[in-house]
């Protein structure tokens, strides 16, 4: 039986998620039109979930999303005409024609009970990270089967995600793999030539990604940032890390040498060496994707003990280290022995 999603302990006001999703036998099917609808689809849910979506990559088979998702309010106080609102980002006209007659027959009717649980069920679906990740799979997939007159399913599995500790190195670093996913692939150089992630979308002037870079710069710094030009100068300092680009170029903000190859950093481990963070962001790490949690080791243990019981009573601690990585005092919950590093 498979066990519930690991999601954070209830007492952290706010938690951070690196979700990712493949599509069905791994298809390269994601073209143009099919990414720049998703991440429409994104910016509509997260505007009605309630959630912020730090970074994301979108690529010809899969999807990289990293999401801050509040604490659920204890006591949620939603107006009608509020929740109308916020349905404006995801419905249309007609369908909140449907909803705002519904609350009115209750309303007329003096059922007001009737009305809050009807509003309650969408309630439900905020703060939510596994409501939000349902609603913008399944949108998506109803929009491409009718684009492409196609039937079933679109994503070989449920999505996979890990608890992300945004105190630490983890977020940034996880938000600059995110990043350079098609600097990875050899698509691009800079990430900011691709048009369907995060920080390219932050770059064009889109005020949502330059305000989730911001909550990376932010916890990474520990100042406020009022610029947008700020925040991508900064962030542009984390994404190039020390040892991955030599020199930068302040006019064009372009790097001025390549980083590591991939054969460096292949002699680098078959010599039995370990990747420095430069290196470590340009290959493909499973401990971000397959990981479950990861952060400093007081925030991977916090997470171990509060789901205890998902482990074997054998294991006493949570916190392991990321193998062959220098990754500072980062640590992840699941020990991946089998190809770390991809």
């Amino acid at each position: 039986m498979r066990l519930p999603r690991l999601k954070a302990p209830t007492d952290l006001p706010v938690a951070y998620y690196h979700c990712l999703s493949r599509v069905v036998n791994r298809d390269f099917v994601l073209g143009d039109v099919e990414r720049e609808k998703f991440v429409e689809l994104l910016r509509q849910y997260e505007a009605f979930c309630q959630v912020r979506v730090v970074t994301y990559c979108v690529m010809s088979n899969h999807f990289h999303v990293l999401l801050e998702v509040p604490r659920r309010p204890t006591d949620v106080k939603l107006t009608d005409e509020r929740l109308l609102q916020r349905l404006k980002a995801i419905y249309s006209s007609m369908q909140l024609a449907e909803v705002r007659s519904q609350l009115y027959i209750f309303r007329t009717n003096g059922d007001d009970l009737a009305a809050e649980a009807y509003k309650q069920t969408y309630l439900d679906r905020m703060w939510d990270v596994s409501s939000f990740m349902k609603l913008v799979k399944q949108r998506f997939s109803q929009w491409f089967n009718r684009m492409h007159k196609r039937k079933g399913t679109l994503w070989e599995e449920r999505f996979r995600s890990v608890l992300v500790e945004g105190a630490s190195e983890a977020l940034w670093a996880m938000a600059a793999y995110i990043d350079l996913n098609p600097v990875r692939a050899g698509m691009v150089a800079d990430p900011k030539d691709y048009r369907w992630c995060g920080y390219a979308e932050a770059t064009a002037g889109r005020k949502a990604a330059q305000d989730g870079l911001r909550v990376v710069v932010e916890t990474q710094t520990e100042q406020t940032v009022a610029q947008a030009r700020q925040v991508l100068n900064l962030y542009r300092s984390l994404l190039f890390v020390a040892g991955e680009e030599e020199g930068l170029d302040v006019a064009t903000q372009r790097a001025m040498r390549r980083g590591f190859s991939r054969e460096q950093i292949d002699a680098a481990l078959l010599a039995g060496g370990r990747l420095t963070w430069g290196q470590m962001l340009r290959c493909r790490i499973r401990y971000f994707s397959d990981g479950v949690a990861l952060g400093t080791r007081e925030f991977v243990d916090q997470i171990f003990h509060a789901e205890r019981q998902r482990f074997s009573s054998d294991r006493t601690t949570g916190a392991r280290p990321l193998r062959r990585l220098e990754a500072g005092g980062l640590r992840t919950l699941r020990d991946l022995r089998v190809q770390p590093i991809g």
